[in-house]
């Protein structure tokens, strides 16, 4: 077969897309963005992904890369940003939110794939925001995390907001000041959870309450990945009909795999099982953004650094219709 021939990654995935353009063009947003928790180097992630490589690989791929501008400007502090309630650098990260929030509804309108590298957790206030306000209430959320992330400003232990922005988002709290901009959109059956380990009690509690569907490790153990993403888009999608945001957390991964995160959680997912889902999803043509977050070079040693950006990239990757054959 010549090579006018052979299909790239990027053609099959325009091919398959239900949502999107088909002119190839991926939407990268750089979140270096850590004020939803209190670990420095987490800002720092998306930028060791773009040294590593991310943005040459996408390419590498048949993709065209629209990357935002402005990274620099996530780092602008509010002069006073004291405690609101429990929540803690509460201004910092709404202004950060708001900001991702317009790059991303950017690339979305535009119908190109959009990815966000952060940067913590608390950056999907503004991810999901931006994509809801294309896709509307149709939009699926398949949230990858040993997390739960739906702590409200009530019931959160360390009001550290990579742990709240579902809760936001869902409108299971009031968004006072400085969140009031945030319009719920998101519906609480078609968020679905895959690999969650960690849960607080009053996580717990919300997600029993409201009916919110998640796989924890227990079911992966149980019946196996395959059957989990399965199962997972079929609460959300059953016909494969509806817009999905990804929102990827590697400390879903077992540490063994992804060692420099801010959270680490024994009995993750393994390298392949957390591959699997991005494949699984991006075989579904329905998949329009991605968010990669909580990789922080600050943690462990060089090697442990190396391997998480490399595991984060490839993760990227997958979930843009790379394949194993």
């Amino acid at each position: 077969m010549s090579d006018s021939m052979i299909i790239s990654d990027a053609q099959r995935m325009a091919q398959r897309t239900k949502f999107l353009n088909k002119d190839t063009v991926v939407g990268v947003t750089c979140v270096p963005f850590s004020g939803g928790q209190p670990k420095g180097g987490v800002e720092d992630g998306p930028v060791e992904m773009v040294r590593f490589g991310i943005l040459d690989q996408i390419k590498a791929m048949g993709y065209t890369v629209e990357l935002s501008a402005g990274m620099d400007k996530y780092a602008a502090k509010p002069p006073s940003d004291p405690p609101v309630g429990k929540l803690k650098n509460a201004r910092y990260v709404s202004t950060a939110a708001q900001r991702v929030r317009d790059q991303v509804h950017a690339h979305c309108k535009e119908r190109r794939m959009c990815v966000t590298l952060g940067g913590d957790h608390s950056i999907a206030m503004g991810t999901l925001s931006g994509t809801a306000a294309v896709y509307g209430d149709s939009l699926c959320v398949v949230w990858v995390d040993a997390h739960a992330d739906i702590n409200t400003p009530e019931t959160t232990e360390s009001g550290n907001l990579h742990g709240c922005p579902l809760s936001f988002l869902l409108g299971l709290c009031e968004a006072h000041e400085p969140f009031e901009w945030i319009t719920p959109k998101l519906r609480k059956d078609r968020l679905v959870y895959i690999g969650l380990r960690d849960v607080d009690a009053g996580e717990k509690a919300l997600l029993r309450k409201h009916g919110i569907k998640a796989f924890s490790m227990h079911d992966v153990d149980k019946h196996g990945i395959g059957r989990v993403v399965e199962m997972a888009l079929d609460h959300v999608n059953r016909d494969r009909a509806l817009p999905v945001h990804m929102s990827f957390d590697v400390d879903a991964l077992d540490p063994s795999v992804a060692p420099a995160t801010g959270t680490p959680v024994r009995g993750g997912l393994t390298f392949r099982e957390g591959h699997y889902i991005c494949e699984a999803v991006a075989e579904t043509g329905c998949l329009v953004a991605l968010d990669l977050v909580e990789v922080n070079p600050a943690l462990g040693d060089p090697a442990s650094l190396r391997q998480t950006v490399a595991v984060g990239c490839s993760l990227v990757r997958c979930s843009l219709g790379e394949t194993l054959l």
